[in-house]
């Protein structure tokens, strides 16, 4: 079958008034990524000619998240007809199929909405497919009515008879029209209801009054579920996550207790990854094979290395590339820092801004000074350098390669390389001091308490 081409439209105008919030609804996140762009990278994955996004007056907000996609304004918002209405100027003359999505419906997958584009090219000709779903309690969803033609109509819940009520396959929404006669069904649905609105749900009615053939594809009905209050919102996360566990293990990670690590959309996790309990995966991580991130790490924008050991209790922020075989242990936060391959930091010490050679070991506490008050800079570190323990290396500064750094030095100036530097005030030993000190502080404690008692 020779693909049509393809358009989507998602619907993202609603105010969400039930999750009473100043942030517009399709923009709170799931997996640290708004829900709109779930839908427009679902959307995007289906490699359509085009995609508009319907938005309210005033969601700059929103226009701005759906870009580099177009973006229409339904002023009125008279109903899902008439949001669907206000993107006629963007795909009048476009013949393809259209597809119209929901952007507060972020599970929705690229193969769901690829079976309708499906039926849509099938010998029947639909001019309208919806997907359909069964959940497990129908409850107040709208009802398909099928039969030999197909898809015969939409029966919203309380205009259903009892019979019509008992049916299992409910409106999941989604729909895809056949271009060329699209408006011409939008064109026809009314606003004679209570609500005085555009239903798109009637575009099945209208498009059997013409003559045409509507159809039904049934999809999963996780991929459906909307957001309307903060509790959903926290049940699609707990549906997303779950996801995003599975196919981390299914691609050959371990995950030792799955329910309490966290993803983004995009984190790649490599085969034969080990990770702990209790692991944030924050926008932008990538865990090549083998490593190991053990318990309470958090990740940001960050790179991990063949082999590396990270963690417990370690963070890197964005911009940091952690090389193989690496350590990098409790307490160590990394911030745009790259990492060469061999290299250790283990305990307590804030690398950011720096460049570190490879086989270097930092030592416990160390830290690079890389904000003057104004402006960051950067620290430069070789190859098999140490860095003994409670060091400050204040930025801009170099470590060449096999240089040593004393514990506790404060480094200011190049260290050449295979020298050692030293930066702490000289130890004085005084011989007997202590007894003497210990002999004052107790007369004097005698001294406080016999004038107490006089």
């Amino acid at each position: 079958m020779t693909r049509r081409p393809l358009a989507c439209i998602v619907l993202a105008a609603g105010k969400g008034t039930r999750m009473k919030s100043a942030l517009p609804k399709v923009l709170h996140p799931i997996g640290g990524m708004p829900m709109l762009k779930h839908v427009l990278a679902t959307a995007e994955a289906l490699n359509p000619e085009r995609i508009v996004v319907v938005v309210g007056p005033g969601m700059d907000n929103v226009a701005q998240a759906a870009a580099p996609h177009a973006t229409v304004v339904q002023e009125r918002q008279a109903g899902t007809g008439d949001a669907v209405a206000a993107a006629r100027p963007l795909l009048e003359e476009f013949a393809g199929d259209v597809l119209v999505l929901y952007g507060d419906t972020p599970l929705i997958r690229a193969e769901t909405l690829g079976s309708m584009v499906e039926a849509r090219g099938t010998a029947a000709d639909p001019a309208v497919v919806v997907m359909g779903m069964r959940p497990a309690d129908p409850g107040a969803y709208g009802r398909l009515i099928t039969g030999e033609g197909g898809l015969e109509r939409i029966v919203e819940f309380l205009d259903a008879s009892p019979e019509e009520r008992a049916l299992g396959l409910c409106n999941a929404g989604f729909m895809a029209f056949d271009g060329a006669r699209m408006w011409g069904i939008i064109e026809g649905i009314g606003n004679a209801n209570a609500k005085g609105e555009y239903y798109l749900t009637d575009a099945v009615e209208v498009a059997r009054a013409k003559g045409w053939n509507c159809a039904a594809v049934e999809g999963p009905v996780e991929d459906a579920l909307g957001v309307n209050s903060r509790a959903e919102l926290a049940a699609l996360e707990k549906i997303f996550q779950g996801r995003m566990r599975r196919a981390a293990m299914e691609n050959g990670a371990t995950l030792v207790d799955p329910d309490t690590v966290w993803f983004s959309p995009d984190t790649v996790i490599g085969r034969d990854v080990l990770v702990g309990p209790n692991v944030f995966f924050g926008p932008g991580v990538v865990v090549e094979d083998g490593a190991e991130i053990r318990a309470f790490c958090h990740f940001e924008g960050a790179r991990i290395g063949a082999g590396a050991q990270i963690g417990p209790y370690a963070r890197m922020r964005p911009g940091t590339v952690v090389g193989e075989g690496c350590h990098i242990g409790n307490f160590v936060e990394l911030k745009n820092t790259v990492m060469a391959n061999g290299s250790k930091a283990n305990h307590l010490s804030y690398l950011g801004d720096a460049d570190i050679g490879s086989g270097t070991n930092i030592g416990a506490g160390t830290i690079t000074c890389n904000y003057d008050g104004f402006l960051k800079h950067r620290t430069t570190i070789g190859d098999g350098v140490f860095v003994g323990t409670h060091s400050t290396l204040v930025a801009p500064v170099t470590l060449e390669s096999g240089s040593y750094v004393a514990a506790a030095t404060v480094i200011t100036r190049t260290v050449p390389a295979d020298s050692l530097a030293v930066a702490r005030a000289r130890q004085e030993n005084k011989e007997g001091w202590a007894p003497r000190f210990r002999a004052r502080k107790l007369a004097e404690k005698a001294a406080k308490a016999a004038a107490k008692k006089g």
